[in-house]
């Protein structure tokens, strides 16, 4: 099997998965549902995770996901300011839409408590990669300001989604994410307009 091949026989578990969770709960779901609804096997559910509970780790999996689809449509012409808003609201629709907050508050949970590997801090994802290109074009457009480095911005932005992810979180969800994040994310970076 290819290293593509792989990849995508992964991202349809975890795709599923995540699918699942969101209609049945967590615990209602079984290894062999996710299977049934990402068209492999047992096998390859097992060559990629070692249970269900493994499939926790993987929801920044499912982020990055979303991010590699809004950057497919991103207009380029617009404020790199702008698109860093818009991102955020997008993800932050799709969290709200499709992500259990149960969930979400588990992987926060095992994120903090684990020895291993941190998912979400991983900067090889796409998340930090598209971050990293969308601030340099903002600061060779003049558009950001440039008395940050492209990382310090970047490991801004990506700590103030945490916190209004973990205060969501903390809520259970009483109030709109996505509206709450509209309002306050512009607030928050707004010194990093140049």
């Amino acid at each position: 099997m290819g290293k593509k091949s792989s990849n995508l026989t992964k991202k349809r578990i975890v795709s599923a998965a995540w699918k699942l969770f969101y209609e049945q709960g967590y615990e209602n779901t079984t290894i062999d549902e996710i299977v049934e609804e990402s068209c492999t096997s047992r096998g390859s559910f097992y060559h990629y995770f070692d249970s269900k509970d493994a499939l926790l780790s993987s929801l920044s999996y499912v982020f990055d996901e979303k991010y590699e689809e809004i950057a497919e449509n991103l207009d380029w012409n617009q404020n790199c300011f702008d698109i860093l808003i818009q991102i955020n609201r997008e993800l932050f629709d799709m969290i709200e839409n499709t992500i259990s907050i149960d969930l979400l508050a588990q992987l926060y949970s095992s994120q903090l408590i684990t020895s291993g590997e941190k998912h979400l801090l991983d900067h090889n994802r796409v998340y930090y990669k598209f971050l990293r290109k969308i601030v340099i074009e903002g600061q060779k457009r003049d558009e950001l300001t440039k008395e940050e480095s492209v990382n310090d911005i970047v490991k801004e932005y990506a700590l103030l989604e945490r916190a209004l992810l973990y205060d969501w979180c903390l809520c259970n969800g009483e109030y709109s994410l996505k509206n709450y994040s509209q309002k306050m994310m512009p607030l928050l970076l707004n010194h990093l307009k140049k």
